[in-house]
């Protein structure tokens, strides 16, 4: 089974590792996001990719859900001490080193899909991990602050200013002019089902799917497209989806969400148990759908979602 996965950061992450366990014969593709990429202290940082990489490969921190495990900050204390910012963006020693080797990469003329092959050498992740383009995307929040209107990089949004301003409008800056790195359109093609993990739907799986190309080959892929929900409850598992959603005009809602999707690109959508309600309003979208258990605890309990969405596509196929 040939599998592909739009993923971003922790919830992306976490779930491959179930579907790793899931489907261990399968071969699965992840089109990563790149519209969290950033440059910091003259370095190309890329958060989803490597958070998928480092969970993957055994090297998360597993309480935070990013970063290195037993990781040190000397140099960015040091940074700090000679008055060199930003503070708010903490990179651990050990990722540092995973950024220096990346910007020397790109520097000598290599394509970031053929950067992350390198990097995943030695992580060996278990999946074909690529990212959604080999150009620059980057993803910028409108905001009001101090009575002006500004756009500010979403890494400054979320990690610095904790999503306590109202986002007027999320922007994938570059989405338009880019193209899909090399592989992602042929994956698409080859794959026998599309998943959408629960990822944030605007700034990761939206921002993917706003590369030119990437949304139309999954449409007309012919394959099962499932996704499960990030909203459980009227609120998002981790981390402030809510705040990007509203910019977007869609309710914090399992029901919303899947149909900000639409029934033209997703064919199966499994919420939680607890939104069991909206099942009957999704079907009548147009989109099959069931309710499970979508808080991934464990691996064991991240294993039972991957298994579930793998059946709603072979029953949405049959």
């Amino acid at each position: 089974m040939r599998i592909v996965v739009l993923a971003g950061g922790i919830g992306g992450a976490r779930f491959l590792r179930g579907l790793k366990a899931a489907a261990p014969e399968a071969e699965i593709t992840v089109v990563g996001n790149t519209g969290d990429d950033i440059h910091l202290f003259g370095l190309k940082v890329c958060p989803d990719l490597d958070t998928v990489m480092y969970t993957l490969g055994g090297g998360i921190h597993e309480e935070q859900g990013w970063g290195r495990a037993d990781e040190t900050f000397t140099v960015k204390e040091e940074l700090a001490a000679y008055g060199v910012g930003p503070e708010w963006f903490g990179l651990g020693d050990r990722d540092f080193a995973t950024h220096i080797v990346r910007t020397q990469m790109i520097g000598a003329g290599y394509p970031l899909s053929a950067v992350t092959e390198a990097l995943c050498a030695r992580w060996q992740p278990g999946v074909r991990l690529l990212p959604m383009s080999d150009d620059r995307v980057e993803t910028h929040v409108l905001i009001e602050a101090d009575g002006e209107r500004k756009a500010v990089h979403f890494q400054e949004y979320w990690v610095r200013l904790r999503a306590s301003v109202p986002a007027q409008a999320v922007l994938p800056v570059g989405a338009e002019a880019a193209k899909p790195a090399p592989g992602v359109l042929e994956a698409i093609a080859a794959a026998d089902v599309i998943v959408f993990p629960p990822s944030n739907p605007v700034v990761s799986i939206g921002t993917i799917l706003a590369v030119p190309g990437i949304r139309e080959a999954i449409a007309e892929a012919g394959v099962p497209v499932v996704g499960l929900s990030p909203i459980v409850g009227d609120a998002p598992v981790r981390g402030m989806a809510d705040k990007v959603l509203a910019a977007v005009g869609v309710e914090s809602t399992a029901a919303a969400v899947a149909a900000h999707y639409g029934s033209g690109l997703l064919d199966g959508w499994l919420v939680d148990t607890v939104d069991a309600g909206v099942v009957g309003e999704v079907e009548a979208a147009g989109i099959r759908c069931r309710a499970i258990p979508l808080m991934m605890s464990d691996l064991d309990a991240t294993t039972r979602m991957a298994r579930e969405a793998l059946d709603l596509a072979e029953e949405v196929r049959a």
